[in-house]
This record gives structure tokens, sequence and C-alpha cells, in this order.
């Protein structure tokens, strides 16, 4: 019963402000402000407010929400687990590659250029291939 009274309280005042608003010519804010103030009302005429009532002094009722916050709990762990797995997978499948990428090209997760064949880690392109590419692309801008 108190719920119900505390419910329409706010209800009162939120249209009581929605009115106020509505006379400073602000009628979008007033229409909004209006619709939040019904919703307590709504709720203690369909009868939410008399279930969350009974379910808040259940105990059969906070043990199911524990069940239920135990189940989410798990759910989240396995993910997260298996996210941590398969992306470490994913990342070693597509760095050992199908064997299609050419020469020169970056991988699409890379922004460095993929090495040539016959060119190891630490050494430096042949010094004719150092700005080849450079200089077709300025020839083909007429640069």
């Amino acid at each position: 019963m108190i719920a119900e009274t505390v419910c329409s309280a706010v209800s009162a005042a939120g249209l009581g402000i929605a009115v106020v608003t509505a006379y400073r010519r602000r009628f979008l804010a007033a229409a909004r402000i209006a619709a939040y103030s019904l919703v307590p009302v709504g709720l203690v005429m369909t009868g939410v407010v008399g279930w969350l009532s009974d379910t808040a002094l259940s105990p059969t009722a906070w043990a199911g929400f524990g069940v239920l916050a135990a189940a989410w709990l798990l759910f989240a762990a396995t993910r997260a687990v298996e996210r941590r797995r398969t992306g470490a997978g994913a990342e070693r499948d597509l760095s050992a590659g199908s064997g299609s990428t050419r020469p020169g090209t970056t991988a699409p997760a890379s922004s460095t250029p993929a090495l040539r064949q016959g060119q190891g880690k630490g050494e430096r392109p042949a010094s004719g291939d150092d700005f080849s590419d450079i200089e077709a692309i300025l020839k083909k801008h007429g640069i």
C-alpha cells in the first residue's frame, strides 16, 4: 500500500514539473517528463509493484537470483577463457599463412611489408630495389 502511494506521489510531482516545463514553452521536454512520470502509476496499475514487493520479501526468490547470478558468472568465465584460447590460435593461424601471399605485400593485420624471398630479417633489400616502387609511383603521377 505504501508503494502505491509513493508511486502516485512521484507521478504527481513529475506531472507538475512537466506542466511548469510546458509553461516555459519547452513542449518536447515537457512531453518527455510527462512520459517518465506516468511510468510509476502504470507499474502500480499493472501489478508489477505488488509482484516486486512480494518477490523482495521471499527467500526463495532471492535464492533463485543467486542461482541466476552463479550461472551468469560461469557463462562469463567460460567465454573469457574461450576468447583467450581462440584469440591466440587465430593469430597463429593467420601468421602461418596459406602461402598465397606475394612478396612485398602486407598481411591484413600487419603494417610492415612481408619479407621477400631470400631476404632475412636483419638483411637490407638489394640496393636497386630500395626506391623502385616509389620511383614507379612518382613516374605514374608525372612527378
